[in-house]
């Protein structure tokens, strides 16, 4: 049996709880350094009144947690009862558990409630708990509200089940956005434009900016989710395409019709001033904010072909760090602010494929081949993940890969093909 370190305890939670939101962090470290807990999934216990929500509870947070790749799951043994809790626990720890997920639902009248208990099996100590209420309709986004929580108390690392993806989808006709959870489940279109909607971005308060052909050109729009509207932003009679929102969620990076060709302009969102960045005797377009905001990553044909660029934001200095490629396009900053993901071929004779490139533009990385038209990259907003569309089953859908370019698979099998991909923050 591997033992564990506790590095930090900062909180250690009673079994009766409250619904009110607290802070867990729980550092744990194996003897070797390289191991993952082992987290043990118990069946949810349930009443006459939810046992059909339980099984859904139990599915949606045991795909999430396997999804996650922080731990190795467990799933034989028994129920924890408070009574007998000790022996049950020695029976997981013997089954390989570190730690043990239980659950314990009541329903009554369409409303429930779920409690959520993690057990540190060798010392059969409860090191988290949590009670959640909600509607069946809520369940499913509760799920996943609990099992990012686990995965931070256990490893301190934010969890993404509670994300989402929006993109731009042609299954009505024309391109309308739709957003739909990390897993591919709740899809939702958000826009009825009957036009061309096209590169959702996603701000940090939780709006989307897009743009539109609404008004029979490519203007700005943004969709404020909370409040359920789409209001214009940028409407001026040029081409208005948008790149990122800042950090900040202050400004806009767009591709903007400028003196001889489209280049780089930023969007006050409080004064809708609009300022241009970038001037070249190229083309320069989509750009993206670093994490800190303080450079856009971009594209440019400025020394030939498109390549990947750099700009700093407070001397206007850029940086190519491609020179290879034949074609480069949507470039997107991790969130470590490391790497930059894009689109890319390596010849006019070669498909579409992703690339990854380091922020000194040392080293190149291609994590797609030899499956098709590979386009749209976005990270998830823990880095660990990518999402891109790809032709690779015919028609253009939505695909999840590891950021390493490995465990490729499809995020839900959407009429359509989808375009522009991009993961909430």
């Amino acid at each position: 049996m591997r033992k564990f370190l506790y590095i930090l305890i900062l909180i250690f939670f009673p079994l009766a709880v409250s619904a009110q939101q607290t802070d867990v962090y729980i550092g744990l470290a194996s003897k070797g350094g390289n191991d993952k807990p082992s987290l043990g999934l118990a069946e949810i216990k349930h009443d006459a009144n939810s046992e059909k929500e339980s099984k859904q509870i139990f599915d949606v947070m045991r795909a999430d947690l396997m999804f996650s790749r922080h731990f190795d799951i467990k799933e034989t043994g028994p129920q924890i009862n408070v009574s007998s809790a000790a022996a049950q626990l020695d029976e997981w720890q013997k089954n390989g558990a570190d730690f043990v997920v239980q659950g314990d639902m009541t329903g009554d009248n369409g409303n429930f409630e779920i409690k959520i208990y993690v057990y540190y099996t060798k010392t059969h100590k409860v090191v988290f708990a949590r009670a959640f209420k909600g509607k069946s309709n809520a369940l499913r986004r509760l799920a996943h509200v609990a099992s990012d929580q686990i995965v931070f108390a256990l490893t301190g690392k934010r969890g993404i089940a509670d994300t989402r993806i929006a993109f731009s989808n042609s299954a009505t006709g024309n391109k309308e956005i739709y957003i739909a959870d990390y897993d591919g489940a709740n899809l939702r279109k958000l826009t009825t434009d009957k036009s061309i909607a096209i590169l959702p971005r996603w701000s940090t308060d939780g709006k989307i900016y897009y743009t539109s052909y609404r008004y029979r050109n490519p203007d700005i729009f943004a969709i404020d989710l909370a409040a359920g509207k789409v209001v214009p932003i940028a409407t001026s009679r040029v081409l208005n395409l948008i790149g990122g929102v800042s950090p900040d969620g202050k400004t806009l990076a767009m591709t903007r019709s400028g003196k001889d060709n489209p280049s780089l302009f930023e969007m006050n969102l409080e004064t809708k001033k609009i300022t241009e960045i970038s001037e070249s005797s190229g083309v320069d377009g989509s750009p993206s904010y670093s994490p800190d905001g303080k450079y856009i990553t971009f594209v440019s044909n400025r020394s030939g072909n498109p390549q990947v660029y750099v700009m700093d934001m407070s001397t206007g200095s850029t940086r190519r760090l491609t020179s290879t490629l034949n074609w480069a396009d949507t470039p997107q900053w991790s969130p470590s602010g490391e790497w930059i993901v894009f689109s890319g071929r390596t010849s006019p004779y070669n498909p579409i494929d992703v690339f990854l490139v380091d922020i000194t533009g040392t080293q190149v990385r291609q994590l797609t081949s030899d499956s098709g038209r590979n386009e749209d990259p976005t990270w998830s907003p823990d880095g660990r993940f990518i999402a891109f569309t790809t032709t690779r089953n015919g028609r253009r859908q939505l695909y999840v890969m590891d950021a390493d370019g490995s465990a490729p698979h499809l995020l839900a099998d959407i009429p359509g093909d989808s375009y522009t991909p991009d993961w909430s923050k």
